[in-house]
């Protein structure tokens, strides 16, 4: 049973082995550049002594492939990486001087045909020459730059209108709970390899968090020898920080260690522009064991530990009153891996991670309209693996997982308004204070998945069947099927796709138990606990991909949700401390659009479009009411209202010019028309709160901020390279015009953020 347990799906990459060797059959230590447009993946190796080398963590596509060496003919030739099982592939140069030389001619990349849904990824370059992010945010501001993505609060993720339901999937484990800088501490991006993000036919190995899953991928490839990179960086608002990351590879065996630490004056979205209390400091240490036991069996151990320390922003009350919020958030995870190849056909991948993780909140006697304190944690044990067979036209992946969460809560408060306060937030018969208490309950949860790739000619075919338990605070059992297809016209460079998927979503654990703890009825006279179920949903997406000049792609898509039993979230008695609550139902619905150049002469870059339109259905369904709120949930049995994420247009667009070859200028911009926003108050409490420059970006009478246009600039220089030894220089420029962007406004605690004034940053990397 124990060793049934880990056995869970990979994501859908390969891996070629790659032999170089000279006409009697000698090795040869050559240059090999790998590419995919479709795939945003441009890579240079080296093969060793022997001739050989291994790349890791392929994509499945087409890609080109030019193997070079001095004095011989350059090989240039079209590869396709199509499953898990590695991919031998043997190269024989001839002499340079020899007319008898074959070069293929590589066909174009920039096309997937066997792509069935709307997937992005983010390769090496895209991530070393990203815009600048404050600390915290730098893999996130990543995810958030594609078409479906928005921001709400601080840096918190919404992928196509839902709330709390974005997973991360970090080397095959997948990590369910909030990762925002306010919640969890950040995975950097500089330690980030690539980056593939799903909206939409999402494979049957995911499941739990299905608004949006994003795979990261720290693994690099090895090399003999020491190899790494430093990077050091800072800007406005007193951000300073540095990283640095070293590997060394040795025989069969690779090491590698990173660490970083950052320091800024603008950790979370102020709630007012003073950016008043918001500093905050960030800092990780990794450590990564990989070893070649056989050609057959790989072993990979890494242990990572992260922190965050920040203040709570406050309002213009708070901040006269002399408030002082502070939190953090610890985590350390350990994951282990083995792959064993059972034949050319069957590979199997086992996983297991174990980590702690921990967030606080502390108040300061001077707090306004209340001193929260809060001990949050989780200790999780996570197995998964997957076993893949190739079969002719078909990809078989098959497994299960297992994860072992045990929550631990504590809370307490005293309120320091006076109930005389013509602010006074806090509903009749509330109690002037909380003793401490504390919680602890267990989350369990197993998963089962079968699926096929399946290519057809033209068509190409994923189906896959997904089995969920959940037991937290209910018990429930569901069984998602998933199915996507395409359909490839080569003479139009057109790929048309459509995809199915039933979803079943787990609800956010932040607070769940306090939220649903008989002690709330302390809380207040009138108080209404409704259990929070899992989601159940169906997603429909249909779309099309076409290339235009071998230069330009197109990605067009539409996309409905249907949901039963929304997530949202609220607060709890006007504190920082948020937890699940739910709806009826939901319908969200849009379109995107993404116009995408990898290269074209000296250009490139991407324009893309959002229209997203959500609705959630009263009555609520699950979550914590107090006071006039129990009313009002027991009352509002019918009607709908628009989903805190429903911004009808968003854009975004970059585009990068390279004067020459080692010197480029960029440019960037974003568009929102508006999130809607519910605020309770009068409009003098508005103003008294969050000042007339705020309030003059909001419209109180139709519930919606209003439209905000940011523009950015940057440019980056090599000022050295030779070899695998490099130095760059990249600065950048954030809201150019300096406008008052308002990203979400909610009333006190509830969301309300404000983004960051006109800024300057300055990074350098070197690499050795």
């Amino acid at each position: 049973m124990l060793c049934a347990l880990p056995l869970q799906g990979q994501s859908s990459t390969g891996e070629l082995r790659l032999r170089v060797t000279d006409p009697d059959g000698l090795a040869i230590k050559a240059s090999a550049q790998i590419a995919s447009d479709a795939n945003q993946f441009h890579r240079v190796y080296v093969t060793d002594e022997a001739g050989a080398l291994t790349a890791h963590s392929l994509p499945f596509g087409r890609y080109r492939l030019r193997v070079e060496h001095e004095g011989f003919s350059a090989y240039d030739g079209l590869i396709e990486i199509r499953s898990a099982l590695p991919t031998e592939y043997r190269i024989k140069l001839s002499i340079a001087t020899l007319s008898t030389a074959v070069n293929v001619a590589a066909e174009s990349t920039l096309l997937d045909p066997d792509k069935t849904t709307s997937l992005n990824r983010i390769e090496a370059l895209t991530i070393t020459d990203r815009a600048a992010s404050l600390p915290g945010r730098s893999l996130v501001d990543l995810v958030n730059s594609q078409p479906g993505w928005l921001y709400e609060g601080s840096a918190v993720l919404h992928p196509r209108g839902s709330e709390y339901q974005t997973q991360f999937v970090v080397d095959g484990v997948p990590l369910t709970d909030n990762r925002s800088p306010s919640f969890g501490p950040e995975i950097e991006a500089d330690d980030v390899d690539s980056i593939t993000i799903y909206t939409a036919g999402i494979p049957a190995e995911y499941g739990r968090k299905m608004g949006g899953v994003v795979e990261v991928n720290t693994l690099r490839d090895a090399q003999p020898g020491w190899h790494g990179e430093l990077v050091v960086s800072g800007g406005s608002f007193d951000t300073a920080g540095g990283m640095m990351r070293a590997q060394f590879g040795w025989g069969k065996n690779v090491i590698g260690a990173s660490a970083s630490g950052n320091m800024t004056g603008h950790y979370l979205n102020p709630v007012v522009p003073e950016n008043y209390t918001n500093r905050g400091t960030t800092g990780d240490f990794s450590l990564d064991y990989e070893r070649e036991i056989t050609a057959r069996d790989r072993l990979s151990l890494s242990l990572q530990h992260e922190l965050a320390r920040f203040e709570i922003p406050n309002e213009q009350i708070q901040e006269a009153d002399g408030q002082l919020q502070t939190a953090g958030n610890f985590e350390t995870m350990g994951i282990v891996s083995y792959q064993h190849i059972f034949s050319s056909d069957v590979l199997a991948n086992l996983r297991g991670m174990v980590r702690n993780h921990s967030h606080n909140l502390s108040s300061n006697s001077q707090s306004w309209p209340i001193e929260a304190f809060q001990d949050n944690s989780f200790k999780e044990g996570y197995f998964n693996g997957a076993v893949s067979i190739h079969r002719g036209r078909h990809e078989w992946k098959a497994g299960i997982e297992s994860d072992a969460m045990f929550l631990s809560e504590n809370f307490s408060y005293i309120i320091t308004a006076n109930p005389s306060d013509p602010y006074y937030p806090f509903a009749p018969g509330t109690p002037q204070s909380l003793p401490p208490f504390h919680l602890n309950r267990p989350d369990l949860e197993q998963a089962g998945f079968i699926e096929d790739l399946i290519r057809l000619g033209k068509w190409t075919l994923n189906a896959g069947l997904r089995w969920d338990h959940y037991q937290l605070l209910g018990n429930q059992n569901a069984v998602s099927p998933r199915l996507s297809m395409a359909r490839y016209f080569p003479s139009a460079n057109l790929i048309v796709h459509a995809s199915y998927d039933r979803v079943f979503q787990t609800p956010s654990f932040e607070n769940i138990l306090l939220s649903s703890s008989p002690q709330v009825e302390s809380f207040n006279s009138s108080v209404l606990r409704l259990p929070v179920e899992p989601s159940h949903g169906n997603y429909f997406e249909f779309g099309a991909t076409k290339s235009f000049f071998d230069q330009l792609r197109v990605d067009a898509n539409y996309f409905r949700r249907y949901a039963d039993n929304f997530a949202d979230d609220d607060q709890l008695l006007s504190t920082a401390i948020s937890f699940p609550i739910a709806f009826r139902k939901a319908l969200i619905y849009g379109a995107e659009t993404k116009i995408e150049v990898p290269k074209w002469g000296r250009f490139s870059g991407f324009l893309s479009y959002s229209y997203n339109v959500g609705n959630a259905s009263f009555p609520v369904t699950g979550g914590l009411f107090l006071g006039e709120e129990v009313v009002n949930a027991k009352t509002q049995l019918n009607g709908h209202f628009p989903d805190s994420q429903d911004q009808r247009h968003t854009s975004r667009a970059r585009i990068r010019y390279n004067l020459t070859s080692r010197l480029w200028f960029a440019s960037g911009a974003e568009y929102g028309s508006g999130l809607p926003f519910d605020f309770n108050g009068t409009s003098q409490q508005a103003l008294a709160e969050y000042g007339p420059a705020v309030v003059g970006k909001v419209d109180l009478n139709n519930g919606r901020i209003k439209p905000a246009l940011t523009v950015g600039a940057s440019f980056g220089a090599e000022i050295y390279k030779k070899e695998q030894r490099s130095l760059r220089l990249q600065g950048d420029v954030e809201n150019i015009s300096n406008r008052l962007d308002v990203i979400d406004f909610g009333g006190l605690f509830s969301g309300n953020a404000i983004g960051p004034a006109r800024s300057y940053w300055l990074r350098m990397a070197a690499t050795f």
